[in-house]
C-alpha cells in the first residue's frame, strides 16, 4: 500500500498545505495510506484530516516515519546536514545552481533518498501540473505596493502577515493606499500571461493601478528595456532559467528612472539565470525591503513564501490541481513522477 506521510512545515511564516482533507479523503478511497503530522500553524485544522480517516503523527515526526512512506511538504527542510533517506515531495529549489540546492542534493545522494520537485511536476507537454503561481502574484504585487506606499510616506515598508482572504487583504491594502492622497503608482508586469502575471495584474486592477501587461512577445528581442524603467513599480513573474534576458540591469539604482520598486515575484536572487541584477538575496515577512539606492529611493521586495500570506485560499487551489497526480502515486516510475525522478536523477550525477 503505497504510504503519503503529509508532514509539518517547519520553516517561519508558513501555513499552507498541498493535501486537503477532501483530497486526503480520495486518496485513502483509492487504496492509499495518508498519514498527516499535527501543526501548530498550518491554516486546516488537523481534526479535519482525522475526520477524513487519516492517521495523525505527531509535528515533525517525519525523520522516523517508516522508510516506504513517500514524506510531502511544501518548503525546504531543517538545513541540519542529515542524509535523506525517505522520497520526499517537496519545493527543493536546487536545478539552478543554488548553494543552498546543491547541499539539499548531497543528503539524498548521502542518504540514497529521493526528491520528486514540486516545480518538476510536468505534463507530456512540460507544462507544470500545480502551481502556486496565481496567489504568489496577487500577494507579490500587494506587497510592492505597500513598499511604494511606505516610500511616499518616507519610509521603508514594514512587516507582512497573513490574511483570512484575499477580500481582507484588497481592504487594507485599498485604505493604505487611499490615505496618501495621491495618485496611484504605474506598474510593469513581465510574464503577464502566466499564473503569476495573471494574479499580480489582477491584483493590480483591483487597486486601480494602471498596469502595463509584458510577455514573451514584448521581451523576445532580449533587451535592453527601457520601459521597466519607466515605470514606478515593476513586477518580474516570469521564472529564472537558461536565457532569461536581463530586465533590471545592476546599473538601474543610478540610470534615470521612474522605478522605486522591484516586486521579484520569481524570487531567484542566487540563480546564474536572475534577470534582476541589483540584489542578491531574498527578503522577509519581517523586513520585506531591501533598499538598493538611496536618492531617489529604489527597493527590492523578494519573498519566497509569498501564497502562504493568503494560506487557506492558496492551499485550496494548489491541492486541488494537484490531486490527480497523487492519485497517482502507486505508479511512480510513470508520468509525472517518473520524469521528476528522471529529472532528479540527471542532477545527482552532476554533484
Amino acid at each position: 500500500m503505497t504510504h503519503l506521510w503529509v508532514r509539518a512545515e517547519q520553516r517561519a511564516n508558513e501555513d499552507r498545505t498541498g493535501l486537503m482533507p477532501i483530497g486526503a479523503a480520495a486518496l485513502i478511497g483509492a487504496g492509499l495510506r495518508v498519514t498527516v503530522e499535527d501543526s501548530a500553524t498550518r491554516a486546516v485544522p488537523i481534526d479535519s484530516y482525522r475526520a477524513a480517516g487519516c492517521e495523525i503523527a505527531p509535528e515533525n515526526s517525519w525523520p522516523d516515519a517508516p522508510a516506504d512512506a513517500i514524506i510531502f511538504g511544501l518548503k525546504e527542510l531543517p538545513e541540519d546536514g542529515t542524509p535523506l533517506t525517505h522520497r520526499h515531495i517537496l519545493f527543493g529549489h536546487a536545478y539552478k545552481g543554488q548553494p543552498a540546492g546543491q547541499t539539499l542534493l548531497k543528503r539524498f545522494r548521502a542518504g540514497g533518498g529521493t526528491l520528486y520537485d514540486l516545480e518538476y511536476l510536468v505534463d507530456e507537454s512540460g507544462r507544470r501540473v500545480a502551481a502556486f503561481g496565481y496567489w504568489a502574484g496577487y500577494a507579490g504585487a500587494a506587497v510592492a505596493l505597500k513598499c511604494w506606499a511606505a516610500q511616499q510616506r518616507g519610509g521603508l515598508a514594514g512587516p507582512v502577515s497573513t490574511y483570512a482572504n484575499s477580500r481582507a487583504l484588497q481592504d487594507e491594502l485599498t485604505a493604505e493606499l487611499d490615505a496618501l492622497g495621491t495618485g496611484r503608482p504605474t506598474a510593469l508586469v513581465i510574464g503577464a500571461l502566466g499564473r503569476v502575471g495573471t494574479g499580480a495584474a489582477d491584483l493590480c486592477t483591483a487597486m486601480s493601478v494602471p498596469v502595463t501587461r509584458w510577455d514573451m512577445a514584448e521581451t523576445a528581442h532580449g533587451g535592453p528595456f527601457p520601459e521597466v524603467l519607466a515605470h514606478d513599480v515593476f513586477l518580474n513573474c516570469i521564472l529564472a532559467r537558461p536565457g532569461t534576458p536581463v530586465f533590471v540591469p545592476a546599473s538601474a539604482p543610478t540610470d534615470p528612472r521612474n522605478l522605486t520598486v522591484i516586486g521579484d515575484i520569481a524570487c531567484d536572487p542566487d540563480s546564474d539565470f536572475s534577470p534582476i541584477k541589483v540584489y542578491d538575496r531574498t527578503t522577509s515577512w519581517a523586513e520585506p525591503a531591501l533598499r538598493v539606492h538611496d536618492a531617489p529611493p529604489l527597493d527590492v521586495t523578494a519573498i519566497d513564501n509569498l501564497p502562504s500570506m493568503l494560506p487557506l485560499e492558496s492551499s485550496e487551489d494548489f491541492a486541488a490541481q494537484l490531486l490527480p497526480s497523487l492519485l497517482t502515486l502507486p505508479d511512480l516510475k510513470a508520468g509525472v513522477w517518473g520524469r521528476a525522478k528522471a529529472t532528479f536523477d540527471s542532477h545527482i550525477e552532476r554533484i
